[in-house]
């Protein structure tokens, strides 16, 4: 069985909704399954809800994708094999998911580089540069800045995404560990933890000395890998069966996004995105809390 949840827009809840659900269907049943039952959820009056069942010995779930990607464009969108229930942990990106800056970029802009370094990191989030390479090559860039304009521009730059407070305290409330992981630095990651609430944080450290950056990464690297290994361990810590989501937007985020029971990507570049089994383009980040079935009043303001 495969349920679908999207979030469907405003423009289409009167007639017209009905007309592209019909098209979908109808495709969708070409495809290979057999819609079982589709309707609004109760608890959440504009999330639409599909229960398709394999009619074919193996469906494409990418040509489901596909079909409610082009019928309800601009939408925001999970899959699930299994029932949707709200997740036992829940591991996040930073940069660009759970902030709306790349942190490093805006550092970048102290030492006057940041058009500079904010196109390697563009490059790396797609894909096409090799992580840890290009992260190097970014802070080697930046190497003699003032550790002091680490602060100014965590102040100055940096702030929450929308609905990440309501995201976080809303899962926490409903019993979810919440574990930031990012290829970005403790020096931001620590203090936004702190501001959305996370319980747990894992990250790169900036070599500093006499007051300065020394250009180097101390330690290991955050990677793609690394945070697989993150969201494994921290559910098998919660024990088996237990459910968990993860949000990120970039190439670097891919395994832990294909890891988790659900991988959500946010905003996110296409490869992301891809291989995402859900995806938040229109909405904010409590689109998330909708698609889970989490009535708005269970919410809990941040």
């Amino acid at each position: 069985m495969l349920i679908a949840r999207l979030i469907a827009e405003p423009e289409t809840l009167g007639d017209t909704l009905g007309d592209r659900l019909a098209l979908a269907m109808e495709q969708i049943e070409d495809a290979g399954w057999e819609v079982a039952g589709a309707g609004m959820l109760a608890e959440v009056e504009d999330v639409l809800e599909m229960e398709l069942i394999e009619e074919a010995e193996a469906p494409d779930v990418g040509a489901v994708r596909r079909i409610l990607d082009q019928c309800f464009p601009s939408t925001d969108l999970l899959l699930s094999r299994e029932a949707i229930e709200v997740p036992r942990l829940f591991v996040s990106d930073m940069d660009s998911t759970m902030i709306g800056q790349e942190c490093i970029d805006e550092l970048a802009d102290f030492a006057g580089l940041k058009e500079r370094i904010a196109a390697i990191t563009e490059r790396a989030m797609r894909g096409e540069l090799d992580f840890e390479a290009a992260l190097r090559e970014r802070v080697g860039l930046l190497k003699d800045l003032s550790e002091s304009a680490i602060a100014e521009c965590l102040e100055q730059r940096i702030r929450p995404m929308d609905g990440a407070r309501t995201l976080v305290a809303t899962l926490k409330a409903l019993g979810a560990r919440t574990v930031l992981v990012t290829g970005g630095f403790h020096a931001f990651a620590d203090p936004v933890a702190e501001q959305l609430g996370f319980e747990h944080v894992v990250a790169n450290r900036l070599g500093v000395h006499g007051g300065k950056l020394t250009g180097d990464v101390v330690g290991g690297i955050v990677d793609s890998s690394v945070k697989r290994k993150v969201l494994l361990d921290e559910a098998a810590l919660l024990g088996e069966g237990a459910g968990s989501l993860a949000t990120g937007d970039g190439a670097n985020d891919i395994p832990m996004l294909e890891a988790a029971t659900h991988g959500i990507a946010y905003r996110a570049k296409p490869k992301a995105r891809a291989a995402a089994d859900g995806w938040i383009e229109r909405g904010d980040l409590t689109a998330i809390l909708s698609l889970y079935g989490i009535a708005r009043e269970n919410w809990v303001a941040a």
